[in-house]
């Protein structure tokens, strides 16, 4: 069994998947025990789908009649990401995507085929779960962060029994036909989907590292000492 430090270095958002079955006991104790996360009052306000086999298949098909119908998607159930959106983050986002198109060979003006690549999405990456994250659109703000924990939660568990994960956003843009499938209410936002299986270890996508901003940009230490960093040194090698 791995650690949660492993769990967290060695997750990826994998997008290539092997044809391998993952058995219903394994994705119902990642459930299982993703229920424990915290939430703010324990109001546990997410909802969570898994699908598989021809139940997934036919929520696939209904995507496709979907954008068949409009291509542009139903409106996405939220701003995925704010706009305008600051410059370092949209950097950011854009180096994400140079790097994972770089990966497989797509340059910029294959335009064809990042839309392609992007569509695979909705293929849930060739997963054989597919999993679908929603929370009571009544909820607010500090709702979704418990969401987040949440997500982070079922792919961590998922790092540490040997299966790989993808969250995706890109399932807002059909939350309507997602809820057509699983018979869900209105009141039910799609907050995300997220793909579950065996990573193929040999497509190249699968190889691009994604880049972390610097330790001094996104943090900061007050009021330690040096002996309160040695201290902390030293318990970090003791046992539990």
């Amino acid at each position: 069994m791995i650690s949660v430090t492993e769990a967290l270095l060695g997750r990826r958002s994998t997008r290539a998947f092997l044809d391998r079955p993952v058995a219903m006991e394994v994705v119902r104790d990642i459930i299982e025990t993703a229920r424990r996360a915290p939430s703010g009052g324990n109001l546990q306000p997410w909802k969570l789908a898994a699908m598989t086999g021809e139940d997934l298949k036919r929520l696939k098909a209904s995507v496709r009649e979907s954008f068949a119908r409009n291509p542009k998607g139903e409106g996405p159930e939220y701003p995925i990401y704010p706009n305008p959106l600051k410059e370092t983050y949209d950097e950011r986002r854009r180096k994400c995507g140079e790097d994972m198109y770089a990966a497989i060979g797509i340059g910029r003006e294959n335009k064809q085929g990042r839309l392609q690549q992007f569509v695979r999405n909705y293929d849930f990456f060739g997963a054989p779960v597919g999993m679908i994250l929603a929370m009571d659109r009544t909820m607010g703000s500090a709702q979704w962060t418990d969401a987040g924990i949440f997500l982070q939660s079922v792919l961590l568990l998922a790092q540490e029994r040997g299966l790989a994960t993808c969250p995706q956003a890109a399932w807002a843009v059909v939350h309507k036909t997602v809820r057509a499938h699983l018979a869900w209410p209105d009141e039910l936002a799609v907050i995300c989907g997220i793909s579950l299986g065996y990573a193929d270890p040999a497509h190249p996508i699968n190889a691009a590292v994604m880049d972390r901003a610097p330790f001094d940009d996104v943090a900061q230490l007050r009021g330690f000492t040096a002996a309160s960093a040695q201290t902390l040194s030293s318990l970090a090698g003791q046992p539990a």
